[in-house]
């Protein structure tokens, strides 16, 4: 059975996982395993053996508190995803204690604050006080094990709040980003109002600013201060709920995808370190929004249990000029830099001044995440960003993956990158194609749906309150191809040859039955503040559901909604494709 994620792929003659490199020097946890002397037969391990290899991953990187019992009791059909079942851990201590013991001044987070050279560092002791002080603070107010915290600092609340029936809000005063001021206290309010189960509401001032402050709310510094900076870390079992993280499902209602203890930390402490070649010692710089899944797994969790030096990144690559990301990363001394191809597009717009002017020197790897990116962005990334020397890693993943699923890297170091495309699974991640009718597809020429064979430790265990809906989206296929087509203003074509030229062109390109039954055309498509383009409600657009498009305001700009719906045609074409 598979764990279908919304993708079609097209399988390519001579393999996609590369050998090459002693297994050693690939993944030095892994050297003792029987039979297994290079990366091709390492990966052939992890799926024919997959409880040994990942057995070996959780006992060399994690610290358990007791043992688990079993390595995984998966049923992809009923939706059943449990690992580690039985031991016991903490993911604090994973990502601060055991870091403390041994180099407790190294820098865990460098907040690049929105202000330009303002940079915040904190080191890992300093961050294990500050939060033994807020679990403290949080454990007098009530807060117990089990118990949903909801942590505020970009758009969309109240429906979350109630489909997470949290008791207590973490939030700043105001927001900052790319020198404007977002009142996230007064949004809050709005939403608390409405959510009868709240009882108290943090408040942390990121500005001078000063907000009203209502009988439930906690100035949570002021009160941070009166703690110990030491609190009793708790053994959670490996499948306790780690965090929900709501994205937007197809009917506008909040999909909050649940993601537990251990098995989720291994696989973002996994993939940061091989995916991005992580050395001791370095400067990781994710740029994505932290209220992502990236800005979850490659800011924080990925990062922290590998005791690296992680940036925190508030600004826009735009602020206050094109040059910002660049700027950082010389100041910074950034090795690893991982950001978005939409990004990318805007910044090559702005020419290369603004990247020479810059020492990126300090650069390793290069890493893209969101989307596609088109070769024209990734040429310009590689030679002009990277002085053609960074190896470029395009990743494929998702909130429901939990962590990379797919990129170049790790291979061997002379193994060829194509631009634009992911290339290699992950160690673990078993990729099948499979048709309509829900078979896999074993020829190397083949088109189907994209999905992944085997279970993982970092995907996602259920939609929270909803596992039917868990089991209808990811574990049973569901027909249809529908495509989104944004036009350049220079091409001189009518509608109906457009139309007749895509529909021969993905035929041609993919498989005659993937060919679009019906074609939309928009001037763009409606994408959040970072970037990611906004699905349910181009979903909502394709079913005529125009009632039911739900909270828009995670858009970047809610009006390219009534644009995609009333579109015209215009000038000639750049397609974007989505699995509808």
């Amino acid at each position: 059975f598979f764990f279908f994620l919304g993708g079609w792929g097209v399988g390519g003659g001579g393999g996609v996982l590369g050998a090459g490199g002693k297994v050693a020097a690939v993944m030095p946890e892994a050297a003792g395993f029987q039979g297994v002397t290079d990366r091709a037969t390492l990966q052939e391990f992890s799926h024919a053996h997959s409880d040994s290899f990942w057995a070996a991953m959780a006992n060399h990187r994690l610290t358990w508190t007791s043992a688990y019992d079993t390595v995984q009791d998966c049923d992809l059909r009923r939706g059943k995803v449990k690992w580690f079942v039985g031991g016991k851990l903490n993911v604090s201590v994973n990502c601060l204690d055991r870091h403390v013991l041994t180099c407790p001044d190294r820098v865990a987070l460098i907040w690049e604050r929105d202000e330009p050279g303002a940079e915040v560092k904190v080191t890992y002791r300093e961050l294990l006080e500050m939060t033994c002080r807020l679990g403290n603070l949080l454990r007098r107010r009530g807060v117990k094990k089990g118990d949903c915290v909801t942590i505020y600092i970009s758009d969309a609340l109240a429906e979350r709040i109630r489909d997470a029936n949290s008791s207590t809000v973490i939030t700043v005063n105001q927001g900052v980003r790319g020198g404007k001021m977002i009142d996230l206290k007064k949004t809050v309010d709005a939403a608390v109002d409405t959510c009868p189960n709240v009882r108290q509401v943090f408040v942390a001032m990121r500005t001078e600013t000063p907000v009203v402050m209502k009988d439930r709310d906690v100035a949570m510094e002021e009160e941070m201060a009166h703690e110990e900076a030491v609190c009793e870390p708790a053994a959670m079992d490996s499948e306790d709920v780690l965090f929900m993280l709501y994205t937007s499902g197809s009917t506008g209602k909040p999909k909050g995808l649940v993601h537990t203890q251990a098995g989720y930390l291994l696989y973002a402490s996994l993939t940061h370190k091989y995916v991005f070649d992580y050395h001791d010692g370095d400067v990781f710089g994710c740029v994505a929004d932290i209220g992502w899944i990236t800005g979850h797994s490659y800011c924080v969790y990925g990062p922290l249990a590998n005791g690296a030096t992680t940036v925190l990144f508030e600004s826009t690559p735009i602020y206050p000029d094109p040059g910002r990301y660049w700027e950082t990363v010389q100041r910074l001394q950034i090795n690893q830099f991982y950001g978005a191809p939409t990004a990318i597009r805007l910044l090559l717009k702005y020419g290369d001044q603004w990247v020479h002017k810059y020492d990126r020197s300090s650069l390793k790897t290069l890493g893209s995440v969101g989307e596609p990116i088109n070769t024209e962005a990734w040429e310009w990334y590689h030679k002009v960003v990277g002085d053609g020397r960074c190896p470029i890693v395009d990743t494929w993943w998702q909130t429901e993956t939990g962590g990379i699923c797919i990129a170049p890297r790790p291979s061997d170091p002379d193994a060829e990158i194509v631009p634009g495309m992911a290339m290699r699974p992950f160690f673990g991640i078993k990729p099948v194609l499979v048709d309509n009718e829900g078979e896999e597809l074993t020829s190397k020429s083949a088109s189907g749906a994209l999905c992944i064979a085997q279970p993982w430790p970092g995907m996602a265990r259920t939609i929270h309150n909803n596992h039917q809906r868990f089991i209808e989206t990811y574990c049973q296929p569901f027909p249809g191809v529908y495509a989104f087509v944004v036009l350049k203003k220079e091409a001189d074509i009518t509608e109906p040859e457009l139309r007749q030229q895509l529909k021969d062109s993905v035929s041609k390109s993919i498989a005659k039955y993937a060919s679009p039954d019906y074609i939309q055309i928009a001037q763009r498509l409606p994408k959040t503040r970072s970037g990611k383009i906004m699905r349910r409600v181009l979903r909502n657009v394709v079913e005529r559901d125009l009632e039911g498009l739900g909270d828009l305001s995670t858009l970047d700009d809610p009006t390219a909604v009534q644009e995609i719906i009333q579109a015209p045609l215009k000038g000639s074409l750049y397609c974007h494709f989505l699995d509808l």
